[in-house]
């Protein structure tokens, strides 16, 4: 298989690229024609990869693509998720090149969702062809990509309920995290989960004049700038009342176990322009970034935001705010903490308004499973190396929730990397990562098969 994912490096390339070129952002509803488009490109390269049934299923919002190739019953089921929607690309000017238009520099495609998630999905893709046209598929396959997963994946449990029969398999399997780095692989078994919400200060019933009011009336963006500082103190901890009542508390060796990875905090810094780091007293870089809650402001606004000056005290201050969540920690209730508290401080000279929006659970894989196994011996079979298990400090809610709602545990076999810009502008991933997961993919279905017959 190796030989014909080799003689066809550059037609898996070119049809990346088609796929980058579409700008499906899901939470911006001028793209919704291209988001369907996207959408379309991926039924249509399923099929003609060999699935049967590929089709896109109709949810309230975006389609779920949704393709099978059932070669025997009797053998297991893998479900395969990705998604095709990606993030706004804002800032443009801070994009080398244009975000929809993927280039390759230094053996990297630089594209908004070249990494996230679309390289990493066509990856799958890809890998199903190959195992089919070389008659290597050793169990059956199914896919269900999604296209809001950028936006909240507000109607994939909505589909997931109503389709349990359709997507009935024995494990989950997702390419939407990372590895250490190419020579240090690894398989993320830990997931952070996500509470989100805007929040809105309004003082005066207009903007004022600041030189005739200023001083005389509250301005609620140093009310708003005051309220946010005061929710971590000098420590690092998050001053929410209640907000830490149900944090899994990791065990001396636990914690060692984790601090195995390879870590370079020189690196760190340097990769992303820092002189030095900061976070929670009493727990290193790696476990700030993957184990405990954070709080962190996403974007501030107010006033007047246009070139030039304009001396006005304005009517409302707005921010967006998330948190991570860890093991125990329930969405809704730090949402419900969130609230109470953020109302509590908030001075009598102002109104505030906390608006939720999406959340979701973290989740924690089991590295004893048949599925885990086989991940591991298909990375060490292409990587020349036992894969790592950590835990990532980003959140896929979808991965909790399928396990409520199928009973199915998730295998998180990613090929990207901390540096691929995810989210930012310059996102990019490696020609490397995304031919070395085409290769090492067919390795989990046959391993998988493997194992389970015992």
């Amino acid at each position: 298989m190796l030989q014909y994912i080799e003689s066809n490096k550059e037609r898996f390339l070119s049809e990346l690229f088609d796929l980058l070129r579409i700008p499906s952002i899901s939470t911006d509803k001028k793209y919704k024609d291209d988001v369907i488009k996207a959408a379309e490109f991926l039924k249509n390269k399923l099929s003609e990869a060999g699935a049967d049934n590929a089709e896109l299923c109709a949810t309230p919002g975006y389609p779920i693509v949704f393709a099978e190739k059932i070669i025997d019953e009797k053998l297991p089921t893998v479900l395969v998720y990705g998604h095709y929607d990606v993030q706004p690309a804002d800032p443009l000017n801070l994009w080398t090149t244009p975000p929809f238009e993927p280039e390759i520099r230094n053996g990297k495609i630089y594209a908004r969702g070249a990494c996230d998630d679309k390289g990493q999905t066509y990856m799958h893709v890809k890998a199903f062809e190959t195992m089919m046209k070389n008659g290597a598929l050793p169990c059956n396959i199914k896919f269900m990509l999604e296209g809001e997963e950028e936006s909240g994946s507000e109607h994939l449990e909505g589909f997931v309920t109503e389709n349990k029969d359709k997507i009935a398999a024995d494990v989950i399997l997702i390419s939407d995290t990372g590895i250490i780095a190419n020579d240090v692989p690894a398989i993320t078994v830990g997931l952070r989960g996500m509470s989100y919400m805007e929040v809105e200060v309004t003082g005066p019933n207009r903007d004022l004049h600041s030189g005739l009011y200023g001083g005389g009336v509250p301005n609620p963006i140093n009310v708003l700038t005051k309220m946010i500082a005061s929710l971590t103190d000098d420590e690092g901890k998050i001053t929410i009342p209640g907000f830490y009542d149900k944090v899994e508390v990791l065990s001396d060796a636990q914690r060692a176990e984790l601090a195995k990875a390879p870590f370079d905090q020189e690196f760190f810094k340097s990769e992303i322009g820092l002189k030095d780091v900061q976070g929670e007293k009493g727990y290193s870089t790696p476990e700030r970034v993957s184990i405990r809650p954070t709080l962190d402001v996403n974007g501030i606004w107010g006033g007047y935001m246009e070139e030039g000056a304009k001396t006005v005290i304005p009517s409302k201050a707005h921010a967006k705010i998330s948190m991570r969540l860890v093991p125990f920690q329930e969405p809704e209730e730090i949402t419900a903490l969130f609230t109470k508290h953020f109302e509590s401080i908030a001075p009598e000279s102002v109104s505030v308004k906390v608006i939720p929006h999406h959340g979701g659970d973290p989740a924690v894989i089991p590295t004893d499973s048949i599925a885990y196994k086989a991940a591991s011996k298909a990375m060490e079979s292409t990587f020349g190396k036992t894969p790592v298990p950590v835990r990532s400090g980003g959140s896929i809610p979808i991965v909790a929730m399928f396990k409520e709602q199928l009973g199915l545990d998730s295998i998180l076999m990613g090929f990207g990397l901390d540096s691929d810009a995810i989210h930012s502008p310059n996102e990019h991933y490696g020609v490397f990562n995304f031919m070395k997961g085409i290769e090492t993919i067919p390795y989990f279905y046959k391993y998988y098969a493997e194992m389970m017959k015992g």
